[in-house]
């Protein structure tokens, strides 16, 4: 049963093979397009020679996409390291470009870390003293017995720096700058009050009462520009009347005051 079965399957596969026969060369290309040119027939009867020049002429104009096969594309490909020389030498530097236009200003970065303590300094020179002041008075009266005589005081208000020499009733400067200098008198009954702000030799303003049945307070202020050493002091002139101020034991009715308002060097 199983024998009839196999000779049966062996006898359907051979079967084209007897009916057909088995090729034993296979056609060339040129063979395989003139045995079957496209667009007619070719009948038994005709010989070779006489179709080869028309079979020549249909393959010759026939287009590359009527044809049985794929041209191939030819495509050249050159390995371009291998005409890659050698890495040369830099070249020279170029000239510097232009300069572009300055852009916007940045975010202000971040604070810095704190730098190292730095050396001590040289020792400076001598502090220079930026103030002065004096403010002195006169308890006694003052008859002037010359022509000019100097006004002394004999009360101390304000002199921390010394610059009020009372002895000589001089202010002196000590340095360059401005001072605001004021005065201040009673005038005498019936007597001329007379009395002059110097500066150095030369009177700078003057303080001045006519002579009255009623004794009165005068009073004059200057501001002036003083060089280093530069004297201030108070003078009377008498003139041709009697020249008096007056003060007594218990009041101070006399006062000369001054002060730096501004050094130079400011």
């Amino acid at each position: 049963m199983g024998t009839a079965a196999l000779g049966l399957l062996w006898a359907v596969l051979l079967l084209p093979l007897v009916v057909f026969g088995v090729p034993t060369e296979e056609p060339t290309s040129g063979e395989a397009v003139a045995s079957s040119p496209p667009g007619h027939c070719r009948r038994c009867c005709d010989s070779e020679d006489a179709l080869a020049p028309a079979d020549a002429a249909d393959v010759s104009s026939a287009s590359p996409s009527a044809l049985p096969y794929v041209l191939p594309e030819v495509r050249p490909y050159i390995n371009i390291t291998i005409l890659k020389g050698d890495k040369g030498d830099r070249g020279l530097l170029g000239t510097p470009g232009k300069l572009g236009k300055e852009g916007p200003r940045g975010e202000r970065g971040p604070q810095g870390t704190k730098g190292a303590k730095g050396q001590a300094g040289s020792p400076g020179g001598p502090c220079q003293t930026r103030f002065s002041a004096f403010s002195v008075g006169r308890k006694t009266a003052l008859h002037s017995s010359e022509g000019f005589q100097p006004l002394l005081f004999d009360t101390v208000f304000v002199n921390p720096d010394g610059h009020f020499d009372l002895a000589a009733g001089h202010f002196v400067a000590p340095l360059r700058g401005l001072y605001f200098f004021s005065l201040n008198v009673h005038s005498w009954n019936f007597k001329e009050t007379y009395a002059h702000v110097m500066h150095n030799e030369e009177a700078a303003v003057i303080l001045y009462a006519q002579p009255s049945d009623r004794s009165i307070m005068q009073s004059q202020s200057v501001m002036l520009a003083l060089a280093p050493g530069d004297r201030v002091w108070v003078r009377l002139f008498k003139r041709e009347r009697e020249n008096a101020v007056y003060s007594d034991d218990v009041d101070t009715y006399i006062t000369f005051s001054g002060h730096l308002i501004k050094p130079e060097d400011d």
